[in-house]
């Protein structure tokens, strides 16, 4: 039989792409041999890369998306399987191009991927199918603050966090007035659309949700303690918050959660891996954001829920694989 040929795009233009590698890594390493024939591919500011057996660089042609080795064969991929956290793989860029040349893919489409990197624009939608989500005021950058205004609404303490998702960078808590401008322009470091959020005071639950054996499941609800405030870029990713699979829910409560991840993703026409952040509180969800290319390293939440769940990474990611094929 033939086998398909595989590429695993890892890397990207943020801070995250160390994070991106470590997910790469572990889908190369997991994807069935017996049936893919398995390549790397790098995406990065300063070029765009295949890499050899020898791991070393060969340019990609940009045009179509193939590689000239060194022998004169011409490498095309059947599928790209996109592990790129952040920008240009996580906001539909990549997916536009790839659209663009007639290369498949897997995850989601440009539309959803530049849809939720967009907190404010999903939190919008998501209200419109009664999804419910923290009162907040959006700022550009040059609009006029009015601190009065904001504190009266959204009362203190509250969030101001960079509207791009993403890396958790750019997130303050503010608790006194006196702190609010110097978190706004902390914030608009990253980013040139805010968001500032009321506090929402309940337990932190991170949900995957995707399309599995064509079936929306949630595999698992992981409940985050960090030991900072909030779970920040370090608690994220350099370990400094406690992470419980399965959440500490009783029933009632976990079923809400999971139909209204399950709600979220299909309201917005998902498919592939996502993770998406919930408050709880007063046993309602509320819903903070949906990453579409959430962490997939070895201690990232989703391979640690996919072992809960009872599913192989090498199946979680060979079912990505032949949904992509048969697109």
């Amino acid at each position: 039989m033939n086998k398909k040929n595989v590429a695993v795009v890892m890397g990207g233009f943020s801070d995250e792409y160390k994070v991106s590698l470590k997910s790469g890594q572990l889908i190369f390493d997991s994807l069935d041999r017996d049936l893919y024939q398995v390549y790397k591919v790098v995406i990065l500011k300063e070029g765009w890369y295949f890499l050899d057996e020898n791991e070393e660089r060969i340019e990609l042609n940009k045009g179509d998306f193939s590689v000239n080795l060194k022998n004169g064969e011409i490498l095309k991929f059947d599928v790209c399987f996109n592990i790129i956290h952040g920008t240009p793989g996580e906001n539909g860029i990549l997916q536009a191009y790839w659209d663009a040349v007639g290369q498949k893919y897997t995850g989601c489409d440009f539309y959803q991927s530049a849809l939720t990197f967009n907190k404010k624009d999903t939190l919008a939608v998501l209200s419109k199918y009664g999804i419910p989500s923290a009162k907040s005021v959006y700022l550009r950058k040059g609009d006029a603050i009015d601190e009065e205004k904001i504190i009266s609404e959204l009362k203190l303490p509250l969030f101001v966090k960079p509207n791009q998702s993403g890396s958790s960078l750019g997130i303050s808590k503010v608790k006194e007035k006196s702190e609010l401008v110097a978190a706004i322009e902390f914030a608009f470091k990253e980013d040139d659309e805010i968001l500032i959020e009321s506090f929402l005071d309940g337990m932190e639950v991170s949900v995957g949700v995707l399309d599995y054996q064509d079936e929306t499941i949630v595999l698992g609800i992981t409940e985050i303690i960090p030991e900072k405030e909030f779970f920040d870029y370090e608690a994220k990713y350099e370990g400094a918050s406690q992470e419980i699979t399965p959440a500490r829910l009783d029933d009632e409560t976990r079923e809400k959660v999971e139909k209204i991840a399950k709600h979220a993703y299909n309201s917005l026409g998902m498919s592939g891996f996502s993770r998406s952040e919930f408050i709880i509180m007063n046993g309602t969800p509320y819903m903070l954001e949906m990453n579409t290319n959430p962490g997939f390293s070895p201690a990232s939440i989703l391979p640690q829920q996919a072992k809960i769940y009872g599913i192989s990474i090498k199946d979680l990611c060979g079912n990505e694989v032949e949904k992509a094929l048969n697109k």
